[in-house]
Formats: structure tokens, C-alpha cells, sequence
């Protein structure tokens, strides 16, 4: 017999504007408790230090999930110039730096045009990323490093918007995978002083934006599940900037039943989402990849009990 998942059938996107303090798996169990859901999971970690835009996936929403953590990403960072730390950002012990006095705004701006575009970045020992299954910030804090290849990431922007001598803020635009500390380190090792994160927030997580993040204090005022439930953006909030290929309730039949169909007017290539025409809103059933003889191949697809 299946063992039956506890917990209430919740289905959707919540924005948490993460606070500071936490890991983004506390913030998960957090949210998780709050509205007694069966099923709910984060979409790319953020730092404890780190604040802001933190999409979280209910129910069937987590079929979508992996979209989110593949989009780009948008900061704002403070950092100090002048001191390193073992983590790259301020919870690390400090292992040294120089004096950073010399640095003007202006030299800040040339060491940036080199960490903008396609760049390179050598993983922190401090990242989440697994070595043989195990997270490699784990194996720093048993005194363990491993050899981490470079990996190439796209800074679409990386703006200067404060300097205050020691220390300064940028507003970054990047690919999935680019680590801001190492941003941070490799603009000190430019300027030859040394640097270090001491503020992290994310602005912005693939379509969803500062403004729409709700903090914890706002859930927890909600005196009801109905409330709560009311702060979820829909499933296809994820892939909203998707083509969408609408089609007839027969057509959305066989679609269903995981085959291949040909809708008039689709897009030529590519994915896309996959509605089926109703009265009134047109319904949600997931998301397709156009195959080369112009059909549309169903992907990942949503299901309610």
C-alpha cells in the first residue's frame, strides 16, 4: 500500500522574501509548517547571509522548478574592500587583505569591465555544489578542499551604484550558477586589496520580482488557509514568459495521454505552454517542446487529484 503523504493538497508558486539568518531549506520547513502543505521545495539555495526573491514550488508546481533554478538571477551586494574571509562574505574568518585606501570609483569601474560578459568562476569551497554526493561546504568545514574546475557564467550587468572608499555596491544580472562572493573576491584581487560580501539581496529570480516577495510576518498574520492560499501565484506563473499553444479539449485529450499533437498556428521550435480553450480562463496543462515535424511533444504536465 502507498503511504499517504501528509499534509494538504497546496498547488503553486510562493514568493518568500527571505530573511537573513536562515538557510533556504529553513525557509522551506518554515513555509512548509505554516500551511500544513504535503509538498513543497525551493528553487536554487540562497546564502544565510542573503535576503530577498526566494520562489518556493507547491504540489504540482515543483514539476516547474527546475525552470526557475535555470534562470537568471538579479542582486544587489555590498562589500568591503580590504579584508578576505575563508567564505568569501562575512560569516567566513577573516584570512587577510591589505590596505585598501587607494582605491578610487574609478578604478572599481575598470576592474568590473573584466567581470562582465562570459566569464570564468572557480566554485567556493563554501558552495552547495556536491562533491561525490557530498556539498562542498561541508567538506570546508571539515578542514577538506577539493580541486573545483572553473566554470563559465554570463554577467549580463554589473553595475557600480555606491562607493563609500572601503566599501561599495553593485547591482548584478547574471546567468544561473554565478557566485556573487566570488565576484566580490575577484574584484579585491583586481584592485589588489582584498574583498569580501557583507550584504547579499536577491532582486529578482527568473519572471518574479522584489515587489511581489512576501516576508514571513505577512504569512503569519493570515488567520486562515484561504488567506494563504490567496498569496500563491499559479502554476504557469513560472514559464509566463513562454509562447502559449492553445488547442481544443480533444486535441488536450491526447496530450494528456503523454502523445505528440499538431495544433494550427504553434510556434516552429522551441518550448512552450500548453493551454486548453475554455468558456471563460483557458486551462493550464503544462509545458511542451515543438518537435521537428511540428508537433507539439508533451514535457511536463499537471495533474490533480
Amino acid at each position: 500500500m502507498a503511504k499517504r503523504r501528509r499534509g494538504r493538497p497546496v498547488n503553486g508558486v510562493l514568493i518568500v522574501d527571505k530573511p537573513p539568518g536562515i538557510s533556504s531549506n529553513d525557509v522551506v520547513q518554515r513555509a512548509k509548517r505554516l500551511f500544513g502543505a504535503q509538498k513543497v521545495g525551493h528553487t536554487g539555495s540562497l546564502d544565510p547571509l542573503a535576503t530577498g526573491v526566494l520562489p518556493l514550488c507547491f504540489g504540482e508546481a515543483t514539476k516547474f522548478s527546475q525552470f526557475l533554478l535555470d534562470s537568471d538571477k538579479r542582486y544587489w551586494t555590498r562589500i568591503k574592500l580590504g579584508v578576505t574571509t575563508a567564505t568569501g562574505d562575512a560569516e567566513g574568518e577573516v584570512t587577510g587583505g591589505a590596505d585598501a585606501s587607494h582605491v578610487t570609483a574609478a578604478a572599481v569601474e575598470t576592474a568590473l569591465e573584466k567581470l562582465r560578459g562570459q566569464i570564468e568562476q572557480v566554485p567556493s569551497m563554501y558552495s552547495a555544489l556536491k562533491h561525490e554526493g557530498q556539498p562542498l561546504y561541508k567538506l570546508a568545514r571539515q578542514g577538506i578542499e577539493v580541486e573545483r574546475k572553473a566554470r563559465t557564467v554570463t554577467v549580463f550587468s554589473n553595475e557600480l551604484v555606491k562607493f563609500d572608499g572601503d566599501e561599495l555596491e553593485l547591482e548584478i544580472h547574471c546567468s544561473k550558477g554565478t557566485y556573487v562572493r566570488t565576484i566580490a573576491e575577484d574584484l579585491g584581487h583586481a584592485l589588489g586589496c582584498g574583498g569580501h560580501v557583507i550584504g547579499l539581496r536577491r532582486l529578482a529570480a527568473g519572471p518574479y520580482v522584489e515587489p511581489e516577495a512576501i516576508s514571513f510576518e505577512q504569512l503569519e498574520s493570515c488567520e486562515d488557509n484561504d488567506s494563504l492560499d490567496s498569496l500563491l501565484k499559479p502554476i504557469e506563473s513560472s514559464v509566463q514568459d513562454w509562447p502559449k499553444v492553445r488547442m481544443v479539449s480533444d486535441t488536450a485529450h491526447y496530450l494528456m495521454q503523454g502523445q505528440p499533437v499538431q495544433v494550427a498556428k504553434a510556434p516552429t521550435e522551441g518550448w512552450v505552454q500548453l493551454l486548453e480553450i475554455a468558456e471563460e480562463d483557458d486551462v493550464f496543462l503544462g509545458v511542451g517542446e515543438v518537435l521537428v515535424d511540428g508537433r507539439i511533444a508533451p514535457r511536463r504536465l499537471v495533474v490533480f487529484s
